[in-house]
Formats: structure tokens, sequence, C-alpha cells
């Protein structure tokens, strides 16, 4: 991360941000967040730290419940926020990556923000400033886990060790709350990738970048929709996506137990050639096994490289648009445009 500020007569102007906000099944505390999120812009909007023409754009991941009714009323009692409503549920990756892409001409700086506000939105400031300094991405980084259960706290550790030691670049503590700039989303739209994982790819662009450091709150109502499944899926998509280390380990798993293996023959050989009877049931159990157990996990491994191989060859798109509700700065409604699939 570089600190370095930009001469005052190469200061950034006032940038228009769009806040980008996944939503799926939020009925319960959708008009609270909207609430916080519509008087912090317009807080911003009057220190003169965004323009008057920033907005929340909502970005419906196929809810079954109230949502998408919710959010449609919100955007006609109040211009500041707009929909993208996608045509089924495509994950939170995908929705983000929805919103970041149909933002990217129409804002200077996109923020990814959960619905639920636990990332906390007074962050927003410091976001601001170190784009103004001159960073095109800044990344939201939890202060502590203190909300986590001991065993979310483990596992995650645990993860973001692994995933750096594979090679990954992941900033740890760190869960899609980012300003990203109009410059790296233009950058990022040439990324292809079906198996998304912004938390590895947004990092390897390379442009300046910077943190900020935000505490986590209490979810006000609901329950989080990120089960253990999908966090656990996202963990393996973002390991298999960002280093081809865990292959080259099971080559030398291979060759360590291989060797193994001749040392067991040789020492077998000698035993043999003293006339000494070792029974070795017990010694064949064992190995067969260990043995069985590499085998499995290796194909494993191999597998799973090998259905993202198979699911990158679909091309498949990332998410596909059903209606938008963006009003432009004259308050005149728009509806989708051309772009409506993304992969």
């Amino acid at each position: 991360m570089e600190d370095r500020i930009l001469p005052e007569e190469k200061r950034r102007n006032i940038p228009r941000l769009i806040l980008v906000t996944p939503c799926y099944n939020e009925e319960e505390l959708i008009e609270k967040t909207a609430a916080v999120m519509a008087a912090k812009l317009r807080r911003l909007a009057a220190e003169k730290k965004i323009t008057d023409s920033s907005r929340v754009l909502f970005v419906n991941d196929g809810s079954t419940d109230g949502t998408g009714r919710i959010l449609h009323d919100l955007c006609e009692r109040d211009p500041i926020f707009s929909v993208l409503s996608l045509s089924g549920n495509f994950g939170h990756q995908s929705a983000i990556l929805a919103g970041m892409m149909f933002a990217r001409d129409k804002a200077d700086v996109v923020v990814t923000i959960d619905a639920d506000l636990q990332q906390d939105i007074e962050a927003l400031d410091e976001f601001i400033s170190k784009y103004m300094d001159g960073c095109e991405v800044v990344y939201g980084i939890r202060n502590d886990r203190s909300a986590d259960s001991f065993l979310k706290k483990f596992t995650a550790n645990m993860y973001y060790n692994l995933l750096n030691a594979l090679g990954g670049k992941v900033i740890k503590n760190h869960a899609d709350y980012r300003l990203v700039s109009a410059k790296a989303l233009e950058a990022l739209s040439g990324y292809t990738e079906v198996n998304l994982f912004l938390r590895g790819l947004i990092p390897t662009m390379g442009f300046r970048s910077d943190v900020v450091y935000f505490d986590v709150k209490e979810r006000e109502a609901g329950k989080s929709k990120y089960s253990f499944g999908k966090m656990l899926s996202l963990a393996m998509n973002g390991l298999t996506s960002f280093s081809t280390r865990p292959l080259r380990l099971l080559g030398e798993l291979g060759f360590v137990t291989a060797l193994i293996g001749v040392m067991v023959g040789i020492n077998e050989i000698i035993d043999w050639s003293k006339g000494e009877n070792v029974p070795g049931y017990t010694t064949i159990l064992v190995a067969l096994i260990v043995f069985s157990g590499v085998i499995l996990m290796s194909l494993g491994v191999l597998g799973g490289y090998i259905a993202k191989i198979y699911m990158e060859t679909k091309r498949r798109p990332l998410y596909i648009i059903d209606n938008v509700v963006w009003k432009d700065d004259n308050g005149n409604e728009g509806g989708a445009d051309d772009r409506n699939t993304c992969g």
C-alpha cells in the first residue's frame, strides 16, 4: 500500500459516488439501510466531499421476498436510489460485479457495501480522502472479528494465511467493502473469469491502493444469507483461482510417498534375505489406507481444477439483468442498457 499525497495542483475533482449494495431477501432491514445510506451521502455532498448527483444503487440478486417491491418503492420516493434487478440469484460476487459494471461509466468512484450495514458506513469519509490523495482502489479492513464466533475467526485466519502462502494476493480481513475508481473499473471489465473471486482478482490489477480500517457492527435485523456452504465454496474458489501451487504440491507429495514406498520395499527385501518372517499385516493395512487417502485427495484437487476449466469453457454469463430503475440528473427514468449480461 502507498501513502503518497498528491500535490495540490494535481488533486482530483470532487467525485460522483455510486454506492453499490447487493441485496438478497433483506426485506426486514432494507428500508432502514436505505435511510442510513441516503443520509450519509447527503452529508458527504453537503460537506463537498462528493457531488450532489451521487447515488445508492441496490442490486437485487433474485430476492424471493418483498425486497424487490420495497426497493422499487424507495426509487419512486427518492431519486437518490436506483435498482438493478437480476433475473435470478447469481450469488454475492456476481451481484457486486453487476453493480460495478453498470456504474462504471456513470460514476467517478464506486464503493461496494453489504446491505446489513455491518460494514461501518462512516468509513466512507476516509475512503474518499484516500481517493482524493491518488488511490484507485481502497480496501476496507476489519479492525477485529469480535462479532464472529471463535470457529469463524479461526477458520478465516487459517484461510487467509493458507491462500497467501499458496501465492494468492488476498488482503486479510477484507470482505468486499472497497472503493474502486472508474479507471480501475474499466480495467476490471477486461477480466473474463467465470469463477469469480473479487477479493483476489482486484489486487492483481496493480493500481495504487490503500486501506481503511473500520469496526464491524452487529446485524440489526434478519440473518446472514452467507451460509457456511457458500463461504466454503467461495474459499475453495479463491484457493483454485489464484494459485496452481496445490497441483505442484501434489507432485511433491507423490514423489515423497513413492520414496517412502521404495524405502519400505528395500527394508522388506533385507528382512527376507535374513530369513526373518515379518507378518506385515498392520504395515500393509496402514500403507493401503494412507496411499488410498493420498490418491483420493489428489483426485479431488485435480477434479477441482478440471471443473473450473470446464466452467470457463462454457463462457456462461456471470449475471443477467432483468430490469433497471435509474433516473438521470434531470429526474428522467431510464431502463436497462445494452450490457444486460456479463461473462
